[in-house]
């Protein structure tokens, strides 16, 4: 089906362009321009009184949509963020041990890239990272690294940012998981919305943080992190809407919430949660699940994938597809393909306006609702020009 109407704003911007970085940066459906109009509006008919409505209506509304999502047992574990940054340091201010022990690997994207590596200077962090290739034993050299012990926090991508490999080990991790520690961060932001995923039964004891940048089509500012029960009760790094709400602590001390209200920090732009309510309504009203939006990309996908391996997209062909369609496993949304001249052709490409991305030596074909298999056929057109 085409589902180009629903982003007819964003695409008439550019209807030339072809827009193949939708692991990147999302384009927006027409509903998330009504919902910046409504944010705005809003603010300015409710004035000094905007905050009840958003804690009234907004944020829970959203908090719902991310619960159904991703079956959580509460929306109340849910609170939201301008990125996931902030979140990640108010989690990790919580570990009491210094330096902070953390075990994850090579392949995380560079929010936490780069402050673990400045953490580790400053003496604040001791990091060690298992690495991503060869992926075929990935999961096993990690979950047995995490049994080893010794580590006050684990994190992991759910999907690789770079590569677009999936972790799959996530109840592993879980089962070790304890509120003295270590905990399990799970970074799902190339994971939420862009493939069905069910934490039910991890919920308890995983922290997951996602955003919605990107498959949720919400654009910046609205991240959000899951956090079980019992686990970091007290972060260090506290904002004052954490103190809202049925509140535990020393008598004289900071009280903090005992939901998953105790990760909240302080005043924030509101209309990206605006924007993720009306996209999530309208993927309601079309009656379009992840699965269903995962399954339309993924039909895209086998068929450029087909091109590449066919030699109809050029030099292509030359490149390693890092994470093939294959079967029917839940997958990442992009293909990531690696080559030496993988910076040259997303160069080449942009010049045809063909809009794709690099992260080193891979270059990242983006799928989602706003391409057809027409556009996939342009692409494959474009590729067949590269050298």
């Amino acid at each position: 089906m085409n589902y180009k109407p629903l982003f007819s704003r964003a695409l008439g911007l550019d209807p030339e362009r072809l827009h193949f970085a939708a692991h990147s940066h999302h384009l927006w459906p027409d509903a998330s321009f009504d919902a910046q109009v409504q944010a705005w509006a809003e603010a300015n008919r409710f004035a000094d009184r905007k905050w009840d409505l958003i804690f009234g209506e907004v944020i829970p509304e959203a908090q719902k949509h991310v619960a159904k999502e991703l079956n959580l047992p509460s929306p109340d574990s849910l609170i939201f963020a301008p990125n996931t940054h902030d979140i990640l340091l108010r989690i990790v201010s919580g570990v009491e041990t210094k330096p902070v022990r953390i075990l994850s690997t090579d392949g995380e994207f560079h929010s936490f890239r780069r402050q673990s590596e400045r953490w580790e200077e400053a003496g604040e962090a001791v990091v060690t990272r298992v690495p991503l290739h060869p992926f075929a034993t990935f999961a096993e050299r990690f979950v047995a690294a995490a049994r080893a012990g010794g580590h006050d926090l684990i994190l992991v991508s759910q999907v690789f940012f770079r590569t677009g490999q999936v972790f799959d080990a996530v109840a592993e991790l879980a089962a070790l998981a304890d509120p003295a520690g270590p905990w399990v961060v799970i970074d799902g932001y190339h994971g939420f919305m862009a493939m069905p995923t069910d934490l039910s039964a991890v919920a308890d004891k995983i922290f997951y943080l996602a955003g919605g940048y990107k498959y949720a089509m919400a654009g910046e500012g609205a991240c959000f992190l899951h956090s079980p029960p019992g686990f970091c009760p007290r972060p260090v790094i506290t904002g004052w809407f954490a103190e809202f709400g049925h509140l535990e602590g020393p008598p004289g001390g900071v009280q903090y919430r005992t939901d998953g209200g105790r990760f909240w920090g302080a005043t924030f732009d509101v209309s990206a949660l605006y924007r993720l309510n009306a996209v999530r309504r309208m993927l309601d009203e079309q009656g379009l699940t992840t699965a269903a939006v995962a399954a339309h990309a993924r039909g895209l996908q086998a068929r450029f994938q087909a091109a590449v391996q066919g030699g109809e997209a050029g030099a292509l062909s030359q490149a390693e597809i890092l994470n093939p369609v294959e079967g029917d496993a839940p997958r990442a949304r992009f293909l990531a393909l690696r080559s030496d001249e993988a910076a040259r052709w997303k160069a080449d490409l942009q010049h045809m306006n063909v809009v794709t991305d690099v992260r080193d030596d891979v270059i990242r074909f983006g799928f989602g609702l706003y391409q057809s298999e027409e556009d996939v056929e342009r692409l494959i057109h474009a590729c067949a020009r590269l050298t």
